[in-house]
Order: C-alpha cells, then structure tokens, then sequence
C-alpha cells in the first residue's frame, strides 16, 4: 500500500472520529463528554483511565495548535487520546500533555507552548525561525509521525530526509505566520495580499464576530480545522515520500554516473523524466560538489510527446541564469534550420534565452551536448 492509500485510510478513519473528537470542555462551562461504550461501568472505567488527554487552549483558535493536535494523534501514545480546550490550570494540570497553552515548554512534563517570555525555541538544522506548538511538536515528535505515515523504519536515512523536507516547505511557514514573522523585511511591502494560506484557511474557520462563541460550536470547529490541517499534512508527506522522494534516488543515480555519458562529467542523462533541479542542488552540496566538477546540462526524455530535452543547468534552483546556456548561435532556431546549424539530424528548438531546447532522439540530445560543451 502506497503512502497515498495509508493518508486515505487515515483521513477516513480520522473524519468518522471527528464527528464527536472527543473533546471535553472546561468544567467551568459543561460537564466533561463521556465516551461512548457497550461494557459495563467497570470496564467503562478502565478505559477511561487508560486514555490520555491532550490540552490546548480555548476560544480563537489558530493553524499551530490545530496542526499540533492533529499531529499528536498520529502517535502511538497519543492517538487515542481526548482533547480539552480550556485556559484553566486547573484543567490543563490534569492532562498529559500541554500545546499552544500554560507558559511552559518542558518535553520532561510534556508541556509545549512557545508564548512566554525568553522562548526561543528554533528547529535547528539550519533553521532559524521560532516554533510555533506546530514546530514544538514536529520536532519532538516528528520522526514517528514521519515512520508511521511513509512505512519506513524509524532509523531509515529517508525518515530524517522526509522530516527535514517538511519542516521546510510544510511547517515552518505556520511557525513564522503564528510568531508575526513576514517573509520579507519591513521596507518591502507585499504586491499582493494572500489569504490562502492553510493559516489564513484555519483562521476563517472560527465563529465570525456576530455568531455564536458557544463553547461547542467553538470546539466542533477546531476539531474541523484540526481536521484540515492534517488532510494537507498527510497529503504533502504522501507527495514528498511517494513521488519527491524517489525522483531524488533517479537524481542521485544520474549524478553518480554522469562521467559514463561523457567523460568531462558536465552532462548528465537521465532515462526517465523525474523533477530535478532542487534534488541536484542539494546532492551536489552534500558530495562536495563545486568548481569545474560541476554539470552543465540534463539531458531526459519528454514527459509526453516522445522526444527529448537538454536542460542547461541553471546556478540556483530558482535563476533563470545557466551555468552554461546552450550556444547564443542555436538559440530561437528550430527544426531543419536548427539542424542545419548544429549538423544533428532530428532537432526540434532551442529556447530563445538558450536554457532548454529538443531534438526527436536521445542520441541527438547527447550530441548537441557533447556539441555545446565544446562551444
């Protein structure tokens, strides 16, 4: 079973869950939710006992205690457990573990907030943005969250991969917006204004002004934007182990061979189409790659139409400037005229800023390689 079925099956089981989530209120405003059971008191009791509970704070709710939650129920400890959304001490002291509430940020007591004074908490690895209870959380429990959901053994090397690739494009962006960290410095202002985000998305879910704050209402609706939240985890966890994960091993094979292609080492063949550019960057800095040992051009087949590229490298993942863009002579020719210039049958086009063109075959793409190294 795919890592995709695993999310479906989880996000099912999920929703059916989250139609009661076993919330308890703060006693100040209602009696504790009784969980459901067809055993008799004792047993009743026993199982009541055994459940943990996760407390988070009442009132507005917000993406990082949301995704907290959501995240905690992935554990083997905790995805059971009741959750109580209350500011009271007395409540929260009751429950075995703490997020986005109570001032404290202790693993040894199981305690996560990020609000008090002198928190500074960062992921570390090369991250420097402060935890929200969503990187509180993720970083101390990320990895079994991360093994569980992928099928991986936890001291496989792609666990460690999986949980740095989604603290960077998936929660530390919920740990800035809920810090008030802006991605751009206070002299820039935005051209635009997003409110998209799955932030801003948690954000509407709570009561508007004028509705009912009814501590129910409240609840059922975080239980909804927990739910969210967890939906869009689980599916880009799905993307980067079932589909980014693997084009990286392609990568990484391309790399590791590339002196077979052509013995300079400067192109690199890839027999399937697979993204990447970003993998490439990160390969090359973990081997040391650098100077004249770097490559120029990737040479892969058409996603669809059968025939084959040339890709100039570019020098960072997201310029439009290439390490060495393919000759100013081929660029906006195409077809016989191309072909004509080159002396290679089968070419289809250079691009006019000469960072991609085509030719029909694979032999016919390594040779305006090969022909544009010498250029």
């Amino acid at each position: 079973m795919t890592l995709v079925n695993k999310v479906i099956r989880c996000v099912r089981r999920s929703t059916v869950a989250s139609s009661s989530y076993l919330f308890q209120a703060d006693r100040k405003l209602s009696s504790s939710v009784t969980l459901m059971s067809n055993t008799g008191p004792a047993a009743k009791k026993q199982k009541m006992d055994d459940v943990k509970t996760i407390g988070t704070h009442n009132g507005t709710f917000h993406c990082d205690e949301a995704l907290a939650v959501f995240l905690l129920r992935q554990t083997a400890t905790y995805k059971d457990a009741n959750v109580k959304r209350s500011r009271d001490p007395a409540v929260l002291d009751n429950c075995d573990i703490v997020v986005d509430v109570g001032a404290i940020y202790d693993e040894s007591k199981q305690r996560f907030d990020h609000h008090q004074r002198g928190f500074m908490e960062v992921f570390g690895h090369g991250f420097s943005t402060k935890l929200s209870s969503a990187g509180l959380i993720y970083k101390h429990f990320g990895k079994e969250i991360v093994s569980s959901a992928a099928g991986l053994d936890l001291i496989d090397g792609k666990v460690e991969i999986l949980w740095l690739k989604m603290y960077k494009e998936f929660i530390e962006a919920i740990d800035a917006i809920d810090n008030g960290i802006a991605p751009y410095t206070s002299q820039e202002q935005p051209k635009y204004r997003n409110r998209t985000d799955l932030s801003s998305r948690v954000g509407w879910l709570n009561p508007r002004w004028n509705e009912s704050t009814e501590f129910q209402k409240v609840d059922g609706l975080f239980a909804k934007a927990s739910q969210l939240t967890g939906e869009e985890f689980l599916g880009r966890l799905g993307y980067y182990a079932d589909a980014w994960l693997p084009a990286r091993d392609l990568v990484l094979d391309g790399l590791s061979s590339r002196q077979n292609v052509d013995a300079s080492g400067k192109i690199i063949l890839f027999e399937q189409f697979a993204p990447w550019k970003e993998h490439l960057f990160e390969l090359e800095a973990e081997q040391g790659i650098s100077g004249d040992d770097l490559p120029f051009y990737v040479v892969y087949p058409d996603e669809i139409g059968g025939n084959w590229r040339i890709q100039a490298v570019p020098v960072s993942p997201e310029s439009f400037d290439s390490r060495k863009a393919l000759p100013e002579m081929w660029r906006g020719m195409r077809d016989d005229t191309l072909s004509k210039i080159t002396g290679i049958d089968g070419c289809i086009f250079v691009h006019a800023s000469g960072f991609i063109g085509g030719n029909k075959t694979k032999e016919g793409v390594l040779s305006l390689a090969k022909l544009a190294l010498e250029m």
